[in-house]
């Protein structure tokens, strides 16, 4: 792989080599132990999730500020390990349409979330809005989002660099973007992607207990046959492709946990059958490790998605979720089709490692080319 030169503000820096590994933090108001996070396995850390009040970037939690400068603290065992703050989220992202609206209220996030980055000694900041023109979870949104969102990360970028400059290191800026065809209508992804260093694909929860009315692979690789959707990370990326974004911006989103549904006949092992939400519908990898496998429920493959699922036929309980092998399938896809990386939410899901340690197993860290090659 070649090493990219990249000049800001009269600095040359090497861009890293190879593919991003990048983890969402999302500690929930719990002290983070450094000991817990395999930092050599990881390239970037998103931090969740900074807050908006009043349009400016905050701290939402007392514990945010000593969780922070623990991962910040991690770059002395991988200094190429890079921590950004995200802002926004499902629940978080009521005042983006708002703020984005007028020049004054996006300054006013700008210098808010340069003066974060400045205390925190952070490297940057992910925008995370659910989304642009669309209700979200807040139901605050307007027609011009798409042009703010694009406003919002060009002014941005020109921010950041003029603050890297200052600081003189590289500040990176990225989105988490939704996969449903109404993000890619709603926004400017060929502009919106000159002013960011990734796009967060999050291809995941393409089926959730309550939204669809059968069960289905919540995070398949590619669309099996038999999905009345069809839909699938594979198609998602295309999409994006499509839409302007260039591969190598393209960060593919895992996650670390899985979604159940109840009262599934035993038909195709519960696959693409009705089905209705379990309990919240969610489970953590950890959970599905320690408490399914092998009390009951039986792994089946979907060859066709390259994604596995669970089926117990006496409870009528299905899941879908990630897995080593699913996870070796997409690190493949990566480097084949040449993305960015791979991202995951979040790393309380599995405390083991054992799919981290899948991904470090299947995917080049970024900078390990270029330090092998600098070594020879």
């Amino acid at each position: 792989m070649v090493v990219a030169m990249l000049a800001l503000g009269g600095m040359v820096q090497d861009a890293a080599a190879g593919e991003q590994v990048i983890a969402y933090v999302f500690p929930q108001e719990q002290p983070i132990s450094p000991e817990g996070i395999a930092a050599q396995q990881l390239t970037r850390i998103n931090y969740a999730f900074a807050r908006m009040h009043d349009g400016r970037v905050e701290l939402a939690h007392p514990l945010d500020a000593d969780n922070l400068a623990a991962l910040v603290a991690l770059k002395q065992k991988n200094p190429r390990l890079t921590v950004l703050i995200s802002v926004g989220g499902w629940l978080g992202s009521g005042e983006f349409s708002e703020m984005a609206a007028t020049a004054e209220g996006r300054s006013a996030f700008l210098q808010s979330a340069l003066e974060l980055i400045e205390q925190q000694h952070l490297d940057g900041i992910d925008i995370d809005w659910e989304y642009p023109g669309m209700e979200g979870a807040q139901k605050h949104f307007r027609p011009e989002d798409k042009q703010n969102f694009t406003l919002l990360l060009q002014e941005l970028r020109a921010g950041l660099d003029r603050e890297g400059a200052r600081l003189h290191r590289r500040l990176y800026l990225s989105i988490a973007a939704g996969v449903q065809p109404e993000y890619l209508e709603h926004t400017e992804m060929a502009r919106v992607q000159k002013y960011v260093d990734t796009v967060n694909l999050m291809a995941y929860d393409y089926y959730e207990p309550g939204d669809q009315k059968i069960t289905g692979n919540h995070a398949p690789l590619y669309a099996d046959p038999d999905d009345p959707d069809g839909f699938s990370a594979d198609r998602s990326v295309q999409a994006f492709e499509q839409a302007g974004v260039p591969a190598r911006k393209l960060v593919l989103g895992v996650p670390f946990y899985g979604h159940i549904w109840g009262k599934v006949q035993d038909v195709n092992h519960g696959l693409f059958q009705p089905g209705r939400r379990e309990a919240d519908g969610f489970i953590s990898y950890a959970q599905i490790a320690s408490t399914l496998l092998g009390h009951g429920y039986t792994r089946y493959w979907d060859a066709a998605a390259a994604a596995p699922y669970l089926y117990n036929p006496r409870e009528r309980i299905f899941v879908s979720y990630e897995d080593p092998e699913s996870l070796a399938r997409k690190c493949e896809y990566v480097r084949q089709h040449q993305l960015g990386g791979v991202m995951f939410w979040s790393y309380e899901g599995d405390p083991s490692g054992t799919l981290l340690g899948a991904i470090h197993t299947h995917l080049p860290q970024a900078g390990e080319a270029y330090q092998k090659k600098r070594n020879k």
